[in-house]
C-alpha cells in the first residue's frame, strides 16, 4: 500500500474523483492492483482480455476475474480476441498482436465510459527487465530509465513496488490469483532475462530492485534536463523554410558531442544513430549526398543539412533503402528491416508478410518500386528457372488492383529479391552457413 500511495502522491493524482479502468488478467500483480483500488476506495471498472490462447485456462481466467469484479463491486468489461489471425494478417508476433489489440480496446473503453486513466499492473521488476531488453537492442538515455509511471492516459500505479512486495501483500491479505504457465518458459526474450539474467544480477546486488528504482529516478531527471537543454539549443540551429527543414552545419560542428546533438534533432524525423554517424563522416564541403528515413529525405548541402518530407503517390517510381535503415514507407505500406546474426536454432521460414534474406548477398542501396512488364525473377523453389512476374500473377489469379499495387524489392545489382508479400527469390533464401540474416516485414 505504501508504494501505491507514494506513487499517487508523487504524480498528484486525485483517484477519488478520477475513475480508472483497471486491466486485470487474473495474475497476482493485477489482482493486487484491484485489491488496492478497492481498499483505498478509488472508483473504477475492470477490463479483462480473453485471448483464447490457453483453451480452458483462458476461460477460467475470465470467469475468475468476473467473479472478483463482482465481489469488489466494480463494473466488468471483457472481450475475446482472435490473436493468431490478427498476428498473421499484420505479419507480427503473437505477443505484439496481443499488445496492440488490448491497448486499442482499453482506449476505446476509456473514452466510451469516460474513465480518466487506464491502469496497468506493471511493477519495478517489469521496468528493470525493459531496461535490460533495451540494452540488448541498443538504446539512448530514454531507454535506460525504464517504464514511465504516467504516460498520457496510461497509469502504472504499482511501478514503485517490487514483485516480492506484491506477492507478499497478496499472501498477507489472503488473495487468490491465477498462474499463467507461459511465464515459466524461456520461449520469450523477457522471460529469458527474468529467469537467467536478473538472478545473476541479484547475486551481485541483493537490493537490485531498490537500486534500480533510485537509478531510474536519477536517469529520468537527467533525461528531462538534457532534452530541455538540447531543445533550447536546437531552436537556434533548425530553421523551417517553405517545405524544407534546414539544419546549420556550422552550428552543429562548432559544438562538442556533435553526433548526439544531431541525433537529438533527427530522431524526431525517423533517423537512426547509425545514419547520423554516416552523415558526419562526409567530408566538409561535399554536397549532394542523400539519406532516408521512413518519411523524410535528408540532403547534405554545403551550408545546411536539408530535410524534406516524402510525398508518395501511386506514380512514384522507386525509393532507395540505405544500409542500417530500419523502415520505409512506400505506396501506403510500411516495410521494416532488421539485421540479425543467424542462430542455428532459429527457423527462418518465409510467410506472406515476413521474409528472411541472406544478408551477405545484399548490395546497398536496395530499391523498392512498382513492378513493370518484363520483370522476371527466380521464384523460391525453382532452381535455375526464371519466371516473368506477369505470368506469376496470372498463376496466382491476382486481380487487377492487386497487380497494380504489387511492389518488388531490388538488390543493388538490379536483381529482384522479393515480390513483396508474394514470393521470395530462390537466390536470396537463407542457407546453412550464412552469418547474417535480413528480416523484412511488410504491414
Amino acid at each position: 500500500m505504501d508504494p501505491f500511495l507514494t506513487f499517487i502522491n508523487q504524480h498528484k493524482l486525485d483517484l477519488k474523483k478520477q475513475s480508472c479502468i483497471l486491466t486485470v488478467s487474473g495474475g497476482v500483480d493485477s489482482v493486487v492492483m484491484l485489491h488496492l483500488f478497492h481498499k483505498a476506495g478509488f472508483p473504477g471498472g475492470v477490463a479483462h482480455c480473453n485471448f483464447a490462447l490457453r483453451g480452458e485456462e483462458s476461460e477460467a481466467d475470465e470467469q475468475f476475474v468476473r467473479e472478483l469484479s463482482k465481489t469488489y463491486q466494480f463494473p466488468f468489461h471483457t472481450k475475446r480476441f482472435d490473436v493468431k489471425s490478427f498476428a498473421k494478417e499484420k505479419g507480427i508476433s503473437t505477443q505484439m498482436a496481443a499488445r496492440d489489440l488490448r491497448y486499442e480496446w482499453f482506449e476505446s473503453l476509456r473514452t466510451a465510459h469516460q474513465y480518466a486513466y487506464i491502469a496497468t499492473a506493471h511493477h519495478a521488476n517489469d521496468s528493470l527487465e525493459t531496461v535490460l531488453l533495451n540494452l540488448t537492442r541498443g538504446t539512448g538515455i530514454s531507454g535506460l530509465h525504464g517504464i514511465s509511471g504516467v504516460n498520457n492516459h496510461l497509469l502504472r500505479p504499482l511501478l514503485l513496488a517490487t514483485k516480492e512486495e506484491i506477492r507478499a501483500y497478496a499472501e498477507e491479505n489472503g488473495l487468490s490469483w491465477r498462474e499463467d504457465r507461459s511465464n515459466d518458459t524461456d520461449d520469450y526474450k523477457r522471460n529469458l532475462i527474468r529467469h537467467k539474467v536478473v538472478p545473476v544480477l541479484q547475486q551481485l546486488n541483493p537490493s537490485l530492485e531498490s537500486t534500480f528504482l533510485h537509478s531510474s529516478a536519477k536517469l529520468t531527471s537527467a533525461d528531462r534536463l538534457l532534452k530541455k537543454m538540447l531543445d533550447e539549443w536546437a531552436r537556434g540551429v533548425v530553421v523551417s523554410v517553405d517545405d524544407q527543414i534546414q539544419i546549420s552545419k556550422a552550428k552543429i560542428f562548432s559544438e562538442i558531442e556533435t553526433a548526439y546533438r544531431l541525433w537529438h534533432i533527427l530522431e524526431a524525423y525517423g533517423f537512426a544513430y547509425a545514419q547520423v554517424e554516416k552523415i558526419l563522416e562526409i567530408p566538409n564541403g561535399i554536397s549532394g549526398r542523400m539519406f532516408e528515413s521512413a518519411s523524410y529525405t535528408l540532403l547534405t548541402d554545403r551550408q545546411n543539412l536539408i530535410l524534406k518530407k516524402k510525398v508518395f503517390s501511386a506514380y512514384d517510381d522507386e525509393i532507395k533503402i540505405v544500409e542500417n535503415q530500419s523502415e520505409v514507407n512506400f505506396a501506403g505500406r510500411l516495410i521494416s528491416l532488421s539485421k540479425k546474426d543467424q542462430n542455428p536454432n532459429d527457423d527462418f521460414s518465409n510467410t506472406k508478410n515476413i521474409v528472411s534474406i541472406n544478408y551477405e548477398k545484399l548490395v546497398f542501396p536496395l530499391k523498392i518500386r512498382k513492378w513493370k512488364v518484363g520483370d522476371a525473377f527466380q521464384p523460391l523453389g525453382m532452381n535455375g528457372r526464371r519466371k516473368k512476374l506477369s505470368d506469376l500473377f496470372i498463376d496466382l489469379k491476382m486481380d487487377r488492383f492487386a497487380k497494380e499495387e504489387a511492389l518488388i524489392l531490388l538488390n543493388g545489382n538490379g536483381e529482384i529479391i522479393w515480390v513483396v508479400g508474394v514470393r521470395l527469390d530462390e537466390r536470396y533464401k537463407v542457407q546453412k552457413g550464412a552469418v547474417c540474416v535480413m528480416e523484412v516485414i511488410i504491414s
